[in-house]
């Protein structure tokens, strides 16, 4: 085996995987300690120690890498996602770079590419995007609609809310996140009684109806990449029937060779 199948083998192996997610959990545990100023009064020293160790561990473990895949390294998106990462974090954090210290914490977005289980969440996720776009667009459409509605409906009851298209945007998207939607809808109730008409109505088509859409779609992104990931598919129903009826076939075919194996009875043996 040579050096590059040893140091392949060793960053596919479990163990590396387990210590590499151990370290990015440090790295996000140590990150979040140093936004506390009394920790840092206290532990600053030891802080900064910890988080030099794990960017040097990151760096060693992405150069093990590139090593040991060559050029097929970059073929993979969620490397080209590791590199990125690594990168922001050897950037200087002093002078006028002093903004890319808060871009630090986006290590422990490193747990995705690691843990299988979130990298086929975010794949599924990305997958979707086409679909998502297009109910993105519709729940837009509906907003802008409804925003001129309501504009002109009730600006005039509830200028605090309704008292120009941009006000009227930001209220009803709040009232489709279903955040305090009965106090903006019973504040313009009390001068326009039938308002309700509005409010359940936007709430059932964006809420129940095109929020769910998104849902749907992620669902099915996310059924699809399992699929490829196992090399399996779901079966139809017309395949589903095939089956079934050829087990049928067999059942009756053994029904049969059991009913010719059995002994007659001597009375269909007599002639009549």
């Amino acid at each position: 085996m040579g050096g590059r199948e040893r140091v392949r083998a060793i960053v596919d192996a479990t163990l590396f995987q387990k210590v590499i997610t151990a370290v990015i959990l440090v790295n996000a545990v140590v990150l979040g300690c140093e936004t506390s100023p009394a920790l840092v009064a206290e532990y600053g020293q030891v802080l900064h120690a910890i988080d030099r160790a794990v960017l040097a561990i990151f760096v060693v473990e992405l150069a093990a890498r590139m090593y040991a895949y060559g050029t097929a390294f970059f073929r993979d998106p969620w490397n080209w996602f590791d590199t990125v990462i690594v990168v922001i974090a050897l950037l200087p954090t002093s002078g006028a770079f002093s903004v890319l210290r808060a871009l630090r914490i986006l290590r422990a977005l490193r747990l995705i590419s690691v843990v299988p289980s979130m990298r086929r969440v975010v794949s599924a996720l990305l997958r979707a995007l086409p679909g998502m776009a297009s109910i993105g667009a519709l729940i837009v459409l509906v907003l802008y609609v409804s925003a001129v509605m309501a504009t002109k409906l009730f600006s005039v009851a509830s200028p605090e809310y309704f008292g120009d298209l941009g006000d009227s945007l930001f209220t009803l998207f709040q009232v489709m996140t279903g955040e305090a939607w009965s106090e903006v809808a019973r504040s313009v109730m009390r001068e326009q009684p039938l308002a309700w008409i509005f409010f359940v109505t936007y709430i059932v088509i964006t809420t129940f109806t095109v929020l769910n859409l998104f849902i749907a779609v992620a669902v099915s992104a996310m059924d699809a990449q399992v699929s490829e990931e196992t090399g399996q598919r779901a079966p139809d129903q017309a395949e589903v029937n095939v089956v079934v009826l050829a087990e049928l076939r067999e059942l009756r075919a053994e029904v049969r060779a059991l009913r010719a194996a059995e002994p007659q009875p001597r009375w269909a043996e007599r002639p009549r």
